[in-house]
């Protein structure tokens, strides 16, 4: 294994290692931010889900512990334009590490492509210096596609973990949305 390793290395052309390199780089940080992400997503839930129940039981307003609270305390007055502003910013908060996954998502075949190319053209280009016969290609090849198949690998982590935490993003404003509600029906 270790062998393959590293004869993969000393054939492979530098734009490959290079393209290999990154495309890692891209799958240690979209890991950390789904994971990062996901887990205070998940406790941000569990809070406003709480705020929600305890406002359908006939709580007066909100939990401390809910993001809606900070803007009903700040404010003097409950409106539907505070809590819209609230929700804006539950949104902004909420969204953050969906563009770097949607990038990365985009990005990495297209960057594994570039490599796969690299690589092909860099066997091509050997082949005219040496009698050039049908293994040489199908090695070269099979080289070069490790590129692709490593960007088409991160890109699949990469939007199914976008999609995800969409979804969790959507669940929460969705309870923020409900508590909104609830609070300016109590109002009225």
């Amino acid at each position: 294994m270790i062998n393959n390793l590293i004869d993969f290395y000393l054939k492979s052309h530098p734009v490959t290692i290079g393209v290999l390199a990154l495309l890692s780089l891209y799958f240690v940080i979209l890991n950390w931010v789904f994971f990062y992400r996901y887990f205070s997503l998940n406790s941000w839930l569990k809070k406003e889900s709480d705020s929600l129940e305890t406002l359908l039981l006939g709580a007066a307003t909100v939990n401390e512990n809910s993001f809606l609270n900070n803007f009903i305390r700040s404010s003097n007055v409950i409106s539907k334009e505070v809590l819209g502003l609230a929700m804006l910013a539950a949104t902004k908060e909420a969204t953050k590490g969906l563009s770097v996954l949607s990038v990365f998502a985009s990005t990495s075949p297209f960057i594994g492509l570039f490599g796969t190319v690299v690589s092909i053209l860099d066997t091509f280009a050997h082949i005219g210096s040496r009698s050039g016969n049908m293994s040489i290609i199908a090695a070269g090849v099979s080289d070069a596609l490790v590129a692709t198949a490593s960007g088409i690998f991160v890109a699949i982590f990469a939007y199914t973990y976008h999609q995800i935490l969409k979804r969790k993003s959507f669940e929460l404003i969705s309870f923020i949305q409900m508590q909104s509600d609830a609070v300016l029906a109590r109002k009225a």
